[in-house]
């Protein structure tokens, strides 16, 4: 949707891959129309109502995740144009001939199927009761966020019409990827106006030539690279000029414009060159081949200066007067080009279309205060968030605010970076730690530990009437099996008896409770000291560590094995042969064995042995 063509292709390369921070603390418009279509084409009949089920969960991201302050746009009546688009656009693609159809441009409804209307309004509901802002356009929903964009209301807008650039915006996001290290492809006009040389006019004009939501034909025979190639040739104030002149059919003075402009002919005086002459067929340089076979020319040289070289079979001669005539054919080619594209604008009836123009160039798309009055955000209404999405989705009370606790947790911490007071979250929750960084997808976060209130400050905090509800918000509830679609696993929620886990912003914690966040840096410090102290402790100890004094329990090699039990075994030194040789009447051989020692004589062993 949007301009016609591969709009979006030629935007791509410059397309920029934003990070997590990238819509911290920043106001966005969003296109609810486009979150709805997207959300049916991606999950359709394989979840309950999916509209309402990835809008919760991408609200829930897109402001406690990633910080932002989401802003909802929604359609309103679209234009006359729009809907016999619309309309055609429909017959195009059912296979239909709308050239025999006389009903297509009469009695075309202007407002969507009640289908969809009703996905729309379900998605409002929830969004009013999350303390989300909606508004309302007068026609187009981008229209409205581009308007919201170029005045100065938002950061940036979500959509993938491309059009938003048409109607002022300066930063679009197409892409929204939550489980990735860069989330957000972001376009930027600025890196577009430096890359392709064009400017907000300019793509105006590229939609009146290849079509746009409100005109799908645009001008028959030219396509996208042939429209950004007319473009380019004229300012941003002298473009849709052009346009309204050329199509009054004044082609012959555009086209003493465009030879003007190109100035690729030199002017011919004296000086210039004479007309192409006679080029020999042989080597292909000015002469004849009669002259070229007896001596070679002035741009062939050989060895015995006989005879010219053959020319090759893609040969192009450098002459002057060559290079004069391929300067005026390129001329002929470009102003025949240019002669076929503005007659092919000429035979187009009605064009350019005011109407179009003054639609995308209007600024009347809602009329706002000059503070943004309109652009509030509210507390959630959690109770009626429960119950919605408890009989739409069939969804457990408990499970619904568990996904909820995070929008609560950053609304709490916002609060008391602005005004530090002793409130609870959800009036009983209190601040208690920061247990650890957790780093995803290339992220940091910080790992906030919440601590039930005594039972004396939860009586005083909170009503009587709601204490069933918050005892239930206590209990740890099982997961939906996980679809990446739903985006449903971030932020995570841990639920530990009287203790809650959710992770956080480390900026936002750092605002909300600065000495906290000074603590837990000093403590990570002083264990990471602690930590290396002790692994240098234990890389000296076991350098130190002699090889005689291994663990027990370790088993030997067979070799150091026999090499022990032979030195215990060994005899003494200094020890007297006469007691050896006591008890002679003892002459059993394993007594002499026993009492023979190595460290004797082979005449005294022998003697020992045998008497």
């Amino acid at each position: 949707m949007g301009v016609g063509g591969k709009f979006w292709e030629l935007l791509k390369p410059y397309a920029r891959r934003e990070g997590f921070d990238f819509l911290r603390d920043k106001k966005v418009a969003i296109d609810l129309s486009f979150w709805i279509v997207q959300h049916e084409t991606a999950i359709k009949n394989r979840a309950r109502n999916p509209h309402l089920r990835l809008t919760f969960f991408r609200t829930i991201n897109l402001f406690s995740k990633f910080g932002a302050f989401p802003v909802f746009v929604l359609d309103g009546t679209p234009s006359p144009l729009k809907s016999q688009a619309r309309i055609a656009r429909f017959f195009r693609f059912s296979g239909i001939d709308t050239s025999t159809s006389t009903g297509v441009e009469e009695g075309v409804s202007k407002e969507r199927n009640s289908a969809f209307s009703k996905c729309v309004d379900d998605c409002v509901e929830l969004l009013e009761l999350l303390g989300m802002p909606v508004l309302k356009a007068n026609g187009e929903a981008e229209a409205l966020c581009a308007q919201l964009n170029k005045d100065g209301h938002v950061d940036a807008c979500i959509t993938a019409d491309s059009d938003a650039f048409l109607f002022g915006a300066t930063c679009v996001i197409k892409c929204l990827r939550p489980n990735s290290k860069e989330p957000f492809e972001c376009y930027n006009m600025s890196d577009i106006e430096a890359g392709l040389g064009v400017k907000r006019k300019h793509l105006i004009a590229i939609s009146l030539l290849v079509g746009n939501d409100h005109d799908l034909n645009g001008v028959q025979g030219i396509g996208l690279d042939k429209a950004l190639r007319f473009v380019q040739r004229f300012s941003e104030d002298e473009i849709l000029n052009r346009l309204y002149e050329i199509g009054k059919g004044d082609v012959l003075l555009f086209q003493d414009r465009v030879r003007y402009v190109d100035d690729v002919i030199p002017c011919s005086d004296e000086s210039s060159p004479k007309p192409r002459q006679s080029h020999c067929s042989f080597c292909g340089h000015p002469g004849s081949k009669t002259a070229h076979s007896k001596f070679s020319c002035e741009y062939c040289v050989t060895a015995n200066s006989v005879g010219c070289l053959k020319k090759s079979q893609r040969f192009q001669c450098n002459c002057l007067s060559c290079d004069k005539v391929r300067k005026e054919n390129d001329q002929k080619k470009h102003e025949n080009w240019w002669i076929k594209v503005c007659n092919m604008i000429a035979v187009e009836s009605n064009f350019p279309n005011d109407e179009i123009i003054e639609m995308y160039m209007g600024n009347n798309h809602r009329m706002f205060t000059e503070d943004g009055s309109l652009l509030a955000w509210g507390d959630p209404k959690t109770e009626l968030v429960v119950d919605f999405l408890a009989y739409h989705q069939s969804w457990q009370r408990s499970f619904v605010r568990q996904r909820i606790l995070p929008m609560l947790s950053t609304m709490y911490l916002r609060e008391m970076a602005r005004n530090p007071n002793k409130t609870l979250l959800v009036g009983q929750y209190e601040f208690h730690s920061i247990q650890r960084v957790k780093i995803r997808y290339g992220h940091q976060s910080y790992v906030v530990k919440w601590k039930k209130a005594i039972s004396g400050e939860l009586s005083c905090a909170v009503p009587v009437e709601r204490s069933n509800m918050q005892e239930e918000e206590c209990t740890e509830v099982d997961d939906e099996p996980v679809d990446l679609l739903d985006d449903s696993i971030d932020p995570q929620i841990h639920v530990d008896g009287c203790c809650i886990l959710t992770d956080e912003s480390p900026a936002l914690v750092c605002l909300a409770f600065p000495k906290e966040v000074v603590k837990f840096i000093q403590e990570k410090e002083l264990k990471e000291m602690k930590r290396r102290k002790t692994s240098m402790i234990k890389s000296e100890g076991s350098s130190e560590m002699s090889e005689l004094s291994k663990p027990q329990g370790v088993q030997l090699s067979i070799t150091e094995f026999y090499r022990s039990t032979k030195i215990q075994s060994q005899a003494k030194p200094g020890e007297d042969l006469a007691k050896l040789s006591y008890n002679p009447g003892d002459g059993s051989s394993k007594q002499k064995r026993k009492v023979s020692s190595p460290n004797l004589s082979k005449a005294v062993r022998r003697r020992l042995f045998f008497g």
